[in-house]
C-alpha cells in the first residue's frame, strides 16, 4: 500500500544489508532556476527562465506546441545542458541536494520480454538482490491498483494499465523529484481521468516534488497547485491554484481558472 511506501520514504539510516538504491531515502527537492538559456541552431527556445518550485509542490508546465515545455523539463532532469543560467536543487533548509529524479513519458515505453513485475524492478537499477527488487516492485503495482498483473506482460495489457506499470517503475526508487511528459496524452477519456485520480492520491500521499508538461489545461489545474504558462521561451503566466485536494471535476473556480490560462495560451506566440 501507499502507506508502506510513505514509510520507507521516512527513512533515514542506511541498512547495511541491502544495496543501493534501497538503502537510500529520497526526500522531496526544491529547485530553482536562474537565467535559463537554451537554443537550438538560431532557435532560441529559453529566454532568461527563472523559475523557483518549493519541495514537495506540483507545477504543471503548458504552452503552445514549441514554446520550450519540454526542453525545460529535460533540463530539469539532466537530458539537456542549458547553454546558460544556474539551475540548482536544495532541501528545505537551502542546502543542495542530488535528488532522485523520475520521468514518465508519454509512451510507457516498456521492455516487452520481460513481464510487469520485472519492468517495475528495472526502475531500481543495477545492484538490487532480487528478493528485494521484487518486494518493491509489489508494493508499486499495488499503488498503481495492478498488483494481480505483476506475472502478465505488457503486450496483454491496456493502454492505461501500460502506463499505470511506467508509473510504478518511476515511484519503486522512491523519487525526490517526478516529472511527468504528457503522461496521459494517449490514453482515452476515462481512462485519462482514472489516472489524473492515480496520479493526484500517489503525489499526495507519498510528498515527491512533481513537474508536469501537458498540453491539457484542464488536466493542469485539476492536479497542479501551480500552473506555469510558457510562451515565447518565457513564463508568461504564473498561477495559483488554491483549490483544496482532491478536486471535483466540472468545479467552477477551475473553469474559470481554465478560462484565465487559455486566454494566456492563446493570447501568445510561440518562439517557433
Amino acid at each position: 500500500m501507499i502507506a508502506a511506501l510513505r514509510t520507507r520514504f521516512k527513512e533515514t539510516s542506511p541498512s547495511r544489508n541491502s544495496p543501493q538504491p534501497l538503502s537510500y531515502a529520497a526526500q522531496p527537492a526544491a529547485i530553482t532556476l536562474k537565467s535559463i538559456e537554451k537554443s537550438f541552431g538560431t532557435n532560441r527556445v529559453l529566454r532568461g527562465i527563472d523559475l523557483h518550485i518549493p519541495a514537495g509542490q506540483f507545477v504543471a508546465i503548458i504552452g503552445k506546441s514549441g514554446c520550450g515545455k519540454s526542453t525545460l523539463l529535460r533540463i530539469l532532469l539532466g537530458l539537456e545542458t542549458a547553454d546558460s543560467g544556474q539551475m540548482r536543487f536544495h532541501d528545505e533548509n537551502n542546502a543542495d541536494i542530488v535528488p532522485n529524479t523520475r520521468i514518465v513519458f508519454q509512451e510507457p515505453r516498456l521492455l516487452p520480454w520481460l513481464s510487469v513485475i520485472d519492468n517495475v524492478g528495472v526502475g531500481l537499477g543495477e545492484g538490487v538482490r532480487a528478493d528485494d527488487a521484487r518486494r518493491e516492485s509489489e508494493v508499486a503495482l499495488k499503488d498503481v491498483q495492478l498488483a494481480d498483473k505483476a506475472s502478465a506482460w505488457p503486450a496483454n495489457l491496456s493502454g492505461g494499465q501500460r502506463q499505470r506499470v511506467s508509473l510504478a517503475r518511476a515511484l519503486v526508487s522512491r523519487p525526490g523529484v517526478l516529472a511527468l511528459d504528457e503522461p496521459l496524452g494517449a490514453l482515452d477519456a476515462l481512462t485519462r481521468i482514472g489516472m489524473q485520480e492515480l496520479v493526484s492520491r500517489v503525489w499526495r500521499e507519498l510528498g515527491f516534488t512533481t513537474v508536469l508538461v501537458t498540453h491539457d489545461v484542464g488536466e493542469a489545474v485539476h492536479l497542479a497547485d501551480r500552473v506555469i504558462v510558457l510562451d515565447q521561451g518565457k513564463v508568461a503566466l504564473d498561477l495559483a491554484v488554491r483549490e483544496p485536494h482532491p478536486r471535483r471535476y466540472g468545479d467552477a473556480d477551475l473553469a474559470s481558472l481554465e478560462a484565465q490560462l487559455l486566454a494566456a495560451i492563446l493570447g501568445g506566440q510561440c518562439a517557433n
